[in-house]
């Protein structure tokens, strides 16, 4: 009898275990499935209202490559050879092609392959932007959890008060100022330029770590600030006060309870983060000398190259997306409240 009571009860426990399992991947692949019937739509609106800039911009390849005083023979024959002289929905349909196949199509400035160009640019900026969200999470988990944890005492206040000083630094004065310190007086980091992590693991961080840490402050202060703030209200629920009645440990009431309830707001917020600071960082890459992503959305602006603009926003549009999408996976699979469908 004991024999057959200790097989049945670890069957009884895989039995219990793998219902759990499946509702956990389906609901993360409803999730996935949600997630893809938004991006579908949003991405062919998006790339629409994208090419329809160009229409609505006037620009044109031969103004930028013969010059204002082209005669209109040499405009239509410019524009001829970049299929201009098409109706609108053939080209919008030639270029949405090639952008499903991967293809951008070229540089009006230079005739290169906007994809090639982006993907040299985007990968300094993923580099950097990876780095200064790591940073960010560590710290501002760090920081938000400690204030939390320390409500209503000096050391709070403290957190609060640094948080809301580095929320309003901008990232160039920040950077400006690593480099005086880091780079110019101790020489323990590189100044400007980029290596590629394939010539190094060691010099790669050390030509990312000081513009990361210039981009990681605001990132550091918003996952504080929501950390801290859902930490406290999650300490008040009424589900921590029948932990605390119940005996048990501060430990696990942390971990088990709060923390997992608590999580939401500040993963939510890591979803509009880390685009941004893909895109978002051309003075940054300035001051430090980087050929990333953001400066070359800025060049192209500037040259008025509209195939590298679309392009940038279409990478844009793709980044901000996919990012959201793991952080609604992540959601799914940590927060009770998504799980429960809240």
């Amino acid at each position: 009898m004991t024999t057959t009571t200790l097989q049945v009860a670890p069957a009884r426990r895989h039995g219990v275990a793998r219902p759990g399992v499946r509702h956990a991947l389906g609901r993360v692949l409803a999730v996935l499935v949600r997630s893809i019937a938004i991006f579908v739509p949003v991405f062919l609106v998006a790339t629409f209202v994208t090419f329809a800039l160009r229409s609505l911009s006037g620009l044109s390849p031969a103004r930028i490559q013969l010059g204002e005083d082209a005669t209109p023979e040499a405009i239509h024959r410019v524009e001829a050879q970049w299929g201009l002289d098409k109706p609108f929905f053939v080209q919008y349909w030639d270029w949405f092609s090639g952008v499903l196949h991967g293809q951008l199509g070229a540089s009006w400035t230079n005739g290169a392959d906007i994809s090639t160009l982006i993907g040299l640019g985007l990968g300094v900026s993923l580099s950097v932007a990876t780095f200064a969200l790591l940073i960010g999470v560590v710290v501002g988990f760090g920081l938000g959890t400690l204030a939390a944890l320390r409500r209503t005492t000096w050391l709070d206040r403290a957190i609060t008060g640094f948080v809301t000083v580095i929320s309003v630094m901008p990232a160039f004065v920040v950077g400006i100022v690593l480099i005086e310190i880091f780079a110019v007086g101790l020489h323990l980091f590189p100044s400007a330029g980029y290596v590629p992590v394939q010539q190094g693991t060691g010099p790669w961080l050390a030509h990312i770590t000081l513009p990361a840490l210039a981009l990681s402050f605001d990132v550091v202060a918003d996952v504080a600030r929501q950390l801290r703030t859902s930490l406290v209200a999650a300490y008040r629920e009424n589900y921590v006060t029948g932990a605390v009645v119940r005996g048990l440990s501060t430990r696990r009431i942390f971990f088990v309870h709060v923390l997992r309830n608590g999580l939401g707001p500040a993963l939510a917020t890591l979803g509009l983060k880390f685009p941004a600071l893909v895109g978002a960082s051309v003075v940054t890459e300035w001051i430090f000398g980087l050929q990333g992503f953001g400066r070359f959305a800025n060049d192209s602006a500037q040259a008025g190259d509209v195939p590298a603009v679309q392009g940038v926003l279409v990478v844009s549009i793709v980044l901000v997306v996919t990012f959201n999408l793991i952080v609604n996976l992540v959601l799914a699979r940590v927060t009770p409240a998504s799980q429960r469908g809240v």
